[in-house]
């Protein structure tokens, strides 16, 4: 597939691009900053500037499709392009810039044809991760149906990239899968940050105790590129087990305390559910800290 992969060069990106690239895909990062990798186009896009998303998503993408008849379309966008938390620019910005590049996005693949988007969601959707103070699920394990109510700038813009993406599916018929993607995590960062997390769960809580590998997440999204059909769908992303050494029933009881638990739980079984993604896209996690670090309880 020709894919038009946007925010190619942030944490998320700068794995998941190559390894579709790895998977035989012809990819084009759209971005501020180059990935510079080598088989990947990089377009410096803004893509808060309709004109510009529409130009790049028309236009050829590297040299050598200048000598064929026209200039191919893509069959898919991939967009991972935003601020990627709170704290890092003023609130009012955060919002803006990633609400309306998610409408630029989506508003210029639809009307330029494309079939397929994949949109980067967040776990922050459900209100817990950024809020001001502590605020826990309302039921475990969280799934897809669980309220959205976000009190702080980046997770209110997921939550309105996801209303746009579902009236431009149902004005288009498109396929639009929204991926509320957990705490995102390097392999290198397994060796860093999970001793700290291991020694005192307590670090994992905004988080509900979960995290994606960024090589899962690249599988993640090659699922939803081959998975056709399905139309609007959000998918919870993350790794099958917890990022802690307690095990579920522990950290219920010290954290969750009187939170209703809709069904039992393995005993390490992550508390963002993914049987959603299991069923509809055949997400099967290949990774976990656990093949880097010895569990201390064990």
């Amino acid at each position: 597939m020709r894919i038009f992969f946007t925010g190619g060069s942030g944490k998320a990106g700068h794995h998941v691009a190559p390894y579709l690239a790895d998977q035989g895909h012809q990819v084009t990062n759209a971005d501020l900053t180059p990935l510079r990798h080598e088989g990947i186009a990089d377009l410096r896009v803004d893509l808060t500037d309709l004109g510009q998303t529409y130009s790049a998503l028309a236009g050829a993408a590297r040299p050598a499709e200048l000598d064929l008849p026209a200039v191919p379309a893509y069959d898919a966008v991939v967009h991972f392009a935003a601020v990627p938390a709170i704290l890092l620019s003023a609130d009012a910005t955060t919002y803006a810039t990633n609400v309306l590049s998610t409408y630029n996005v989506l508003e210029a693949a639809t009307r330029l044809g494309i079939g397929k988007v994949v949109f980067a969601s967040s776990e922050t959707t459900y209100g817990i991760c950024f809020a001001q103070g502590e605020r826990r699920p309302q039921y475990l394990p969280v799934d897809e149906e669980h309220p959205t109510v976000p009190e702080d700038s980046y997770a209110m813009s997921k939550v309105a990239g996801e209303v746009t993406a579902r009236s431009f599916q149902a004005r288009t018929g498109a396929d639009v899968y929204g991926l509320r993607v957990n705490n995102v995590i390097e392999p290198h960062e397994y060796e860093q940050l999970f001793p700290a997390f291991l020694a005192d769960p307590a670090l994992r809580r905004r988080n509900v105790f979960s995290y994606i590998d960024t090589r899962d997440l690249g599988q993640f999204v090659q699922r939803c590129l081959t998975t056709d059909g399905l139309g609007y769908e959000v998918f919870n992303v993350a790794n099958a087990d917890t990022s802690v050494a307690a095990t579920t029933e522990e950290v219920r009881e010290r954290f969750y305390d009187g939170v209703e638990l809709r069904r039992e739980m393995g005993p390490h079984e992550t508390f963002y559910s993914i049987e959603k993604a299991r069923r509809l896209l055949g997400f099967q996690p290949q990774h976990s800290w656990r093949d880097v670090l010895a569990d201390p309880r064990a």
